[in-house]
């Protein structure tokens, strides 16, 4: 290739963001990093910034922007350092930038990952609350700018590779009769029900087969990940919640599967590694080393398959619930579960309770349709602050 393609690389420091670099390392005939930004580990973006020496770094604060432009100055860089979310923006729309990696945790990506879709870059969407938060705004700003949309998790990453080319026509015009979608279960898929009240945050983070972030992890093991993957994948793919069906896959070997009309079903198979659905997404439509090792299907010897329990996993129903509810249920959703989540990790609720703060939103907050930004930011504020007076009442 005669140009570096050059990526921001929006969560740098989280598994994904890692994930990415290591790919880009592996490749630097191929790629060069133009932006990093990071939140809370400033010492690990430092080492970053060094290592891949980036135009420039984002941080959340004006102090922290000065004690890191200070520290990459005496280390030789000429780095900039920008601050917030004004920052995340420029560093993901600016004219220099080929692709940007999407992978900052939350509503917290929503702006940053608009932006670069408004621009018109190639945008490896690994932060799944910003499509399911402003759905049919962020497809819309994607038909217009034609931007390129290639999907991270490595469910829907396994979905694209096992639909036809022109499933843009829809679904049933090319013979797709279902997605499946796969989930491992997490750490809680057979720990009996009334123990679920005494678990803890490292227990819930201690996902069996993935490395993930905490705030992820704690979705995995109740389920709300892949409540979230099935609204993702019906903006995604153009798909209908009743298209979509959920089942437990434990080894997290088959990452998703399509099933046609004609009795057909294709698969996508990996070993549990992000570095295979980033490297497809980065090199695509070719094809490139990720670092991951060949799947041994000797070794694996068996795949088991299950439907999920709603009993035990609430919140996958009240995803499908504000799947087919549309407008601002899934913006509502999904902000009362991040409020939730972090109850949850900083020990003020027990596990189950996470699927009540939402449950509460849900019925408090009226669904209403989305025309704008404002009305998504609205929805995600009310739902907020309609968990936070939940937890004020029922706390511990």
């Amino acid at each position: 290739m005669s140009q570096l393609q050059q990526i921001s690389v929006l969560g740098a420091t989280g598994s994904i963001g890692l994930s990415t670099l290591d790919v880009i390392a592996r490749h630097p005939e191929r790629y060069q990093v133009f932006a990093l930004s990071g939140f809370s580990r400033l010492l690990e973006l430092e080492t970053l910034c060094l290592r891949f020496r980036p135009r420039f770094a984002v941080v959340p604060t004006a102090a922290v922007a000065v004690k890191l432009q200070g520290a990459l100055q005496s280390g030789g860089l000429s780095t900039r350092v920008l601050v917030g979310e004004a920052g995340l923006c420029e560093v993901a729309a600016h004219p220099e930038v080929d692709t940007v990696m999407a992978a900052i945790v939350g509503a917290a990506g929503l702006k940053p990952t608009l932006a670069a879709v408004e621009t018109g870059k190639k945008v490896l969407l690994a932060n799944k609350e910003a499509l399911v938060m402003s759905g049919a705004l962020f497809m819309q700003a994607v038909r217009k700018s034609g931007a390129v949309l290639l999907p991270i998790d490595s469910e829907h990453n396994a979905i694209f590779q096992c639909l036809p080319g022109d499933y843009g026509r829809g679904l049933s015009q090319v013979g797709v009769r279902r997605i499946l979608l796969t989930a491992s279960g997490g750490p809680f898929r057979q720990t009996p029900l009334e123990q679920l009240q005494a678990v803890t945050p490292e227990q819930a983070c201690a996902h069996p087969n993935w490395s993930m972030g905490r705030k992820i992890s704690v979705d995995s093991a109740s389920m709300m990940n892949k409540g979230l993957e099935l609204i993702e994948a019906c903006w995604l793919f153009d798909a209908k919640p009743a298209q979509i069906e959920v089942l437990i896959h434990p080894q997290s070997v088959i990452h998703s599967l399509v099933d046609y009309v004609d009795g057909s079903v294709l698969a996508q198979l990996g070993n549990p590694d992000m570095r295979t659905p980033i490297s497809h997404a980065l090199a695509w439509p070719e094809r490139i080393d990720s670092g991951v090792a060949p799947l041994d299907l000797f070794a694996i010897a068996r795949l088991d398959f299950q439907a999920p329990d709603e009993v035990r996993f609430p919140c996958l129903r009240l995803a499908r619930d504000a799947a087919d509810a549309g407008g601002s249920a899934p913006a509502l959703l999904n902000a009362a579960n991040e409020v939730a989540v972090q109850a949850f990790l900083q020990r003020r609720i027990r596990f189950p309770e996470i699927a009540n703060v939402i449950a509460e939103v849900l019925n408090l907050a009226p669904t209403v349709a989305v025309e704008s930004l404002e009305g998504v930011l609205q929805a995600d504020a009310q739902a907020r602050q309609l968990a936070e007076q939940w937890l004020q009442r029922h706390e511990r």
